[in-house]
């Protein structure tokens, strides 16, 4: 007899709340091993991989790829390998309540159904459960409470330990549900196809061989069976009712073809930017100040550096970390009527990826150099692209620079990042005039904006975090 457990939705991060199921990297009733990558899960900034703690098969797949889930909802059913029928797999799957925290430090691992009423209406006998087992609280509660021997358990945790899932399991009773509506079991062949699109290929009588796959490496995804079915037929002109006509003209709808455009739904990185950006708009009262800052000597600085040099982007770090130092009335986070003002200077930097915009924080930038900066950022923006950043090293920070110099553009104003306080929007270097000891000369010139949150931020503080800022800008040598 097989031993199911329900895969559930992880946490990652104490803001994690939902997650969307990039693709399933195996099949249902494919065998894997420990350490294989069972699926991609996208969340707000990062995409993780989920590997398998130990050997076994997936004997039922409920979620579909690019579908989002709440953590702890129910994804699918695992088994350690063995044989188990439908019966078995839905009665764990109407016995199954979602987790409110999904996997985390403190969790079992997987969400936990709600145990089943003994067969007795009398109460259980408490047990005792020995010392020096392997067995979370949660567990020990649970095993005392329901009256189960644990020394019979093999535990599914992490090194064999024994998860409440697992005490829940030996209490319930068998169960005899009535089978209703399954589908019928569909042959795997040779086509290399997502479980869904095989379900419904088997329903529709669709040759999954002779389907050109849109996913990853040629595999047969859902959208694809759905696009081989033959189209329902449309009304016609004739067999439309016509509205009669109106004393007043009604607009006219324009029919665009669907060969015109692609409709993408946002991915969950995406709609999380654009909720936080449109609160951060419509609740924080944004105020802005613009300076230009002569940047002539800091490029020549760094022309000057031998070996692999610093990118621009780094200095600035630098120069907005002591600048913060300077003017502490910057580097803060509101929280409501909360005003956290930070010890160090904590740097969101603002990385483009294909998912999105993210912002790795550079802590403690003050007490770093330029160079041990550059460094840093270079690992952080790789992890950013590759959707590797684990949730502490975006989730924070003091205070953003934003720099699109790198695409031409030369002056812009960025949405402040919530808690924060104020973001740097920095533009490209171009030369323009500037009065040079009485002398006009032509030098490159950043156009640099700040962005405050005028709840928390004065105008008089953002004007002495600029003139800090120019300060430093134009006599690197203080960097």
């Amino acid at each position: 007899m097989a031993k199911l457990t329900p895969f559930t939705m992880p946490k990652w991060g104490i803001e994690m709340a939902e997650g969307t199921i990039a693709e399933w990297m195996v099949g249902e009733n494919e065998p894997f091993v420990r350490g294989t990558v069972l699926t991609l899960i996208e969340t707000d900034k990062i995409t993780n991989e989920v590997e398998a703690e130990r050997d076994g098969r997936f004997v039922r797949i409920m979620a579909e790829p690019g579908q989002t889930y709440p953590v702890g909802a129910l994804l699918a059913v695992l088994s350690d390998g063995g044989e188990a029928t439908a019966e078995e797999v839905d009665a764990l799957i109407s016995g199954f309540t979602p987790s409110e925290s999904g996997f985390g430090p403190d969790d079992d691992g997987v969400a936990s159904p709600a145990p089943a009423p003994p067969r007795e209406e009398a109460a259980p006998a408490r047990v005792t459960v020995p010392e020096g087992i392997a067995i979370t609280p949660k567990a020990r509660e649970e095993a005392e409470r329901l009256g189960v021997d644990v020394t019979v358990i093999s535990g599914s945790g992490r090194g064999g330990k024994i998860s409440a899932q697992d005490v829940h399991q030996v209490a319930r009773p068998e169960a005899n549900p009535e089978l209703v509506g399954v589908l019928p079991p569909t042959p795997e062949g040779d086509a290399f196809a997502t479980p869904v699109a095989r379900r419904i290929a088997a329903n529709e009588g669709v040759d999954l061989s002779s389907l050109a796959g849109s996913g990853p490496r040629g595999r047969v995804r859902k959208a694809d069976v759905l696009a081989a079915l033959p189209k329902q037929d449309t009304p016609t002109a004739e067999a439309v009712p016509q509205p009669a006509p109106r004393r007043q003209p009604q607009p006219q709808v324009v029919s665009v073809s669907g060969d015109r455009f692609d409709v993408a739904p946002m991915s969950s990185m995406r709609r999380t930017i654009a909720r936080r950006l449109s609160e951060s708009k419509q609740q924080i009262p944004h105020f802005y100040v613009r300076r230009r800052v002569r940047a002539d000597r800091l490029l020549a600085m760094r022309a000057g550096v031998e070996g692999e040099r610093p990118s621009v982007n780094d200095y600035l770090i630098r120069a907005c970390a002591l600048a913060l130092m300077e003017v502490p009335a910057v580097n803060i986070q509101v929280h409501g009527n909360d005003i956290h003002r930070y010890a160090a200077s904590d740097i969101s930097v603002a990385v483009a990826t294909e998912r999105g915009l993210v912002t790795p924080i550079v802590f403690n930038a003050d007490d770093m150099t330029v160079a041990q900066i550059g460094t840093a950022m270079k690992g952080l923006a790789q992890k950013a692209r590759s959707g590797k950043l684990r949730p502490e090293e975006f989730t924070g920070g003091s205070f953003s620079l934003s720099n699109l110099g790198g695409f031409g553009v030369e002056q812009f104003d960025a949405i402040i990042n919530p808690p924060q306080g104020a973001i740097l929007a920095v533009g490209t270097a171009r030369p323009e005039p500037i009065d040079d000891a009485g002398a006009i000369r032509i030098v490159p010139v950043l156009n640099l904006s700040l962005s405050c949150d005028h709840r928390a931020i004065d105008g008089a503080d953002g004007g002495r975090f600029m003139a800090a800022l120019a300060n430093l800008i134009e006599q690197p040598h203080l960097l």
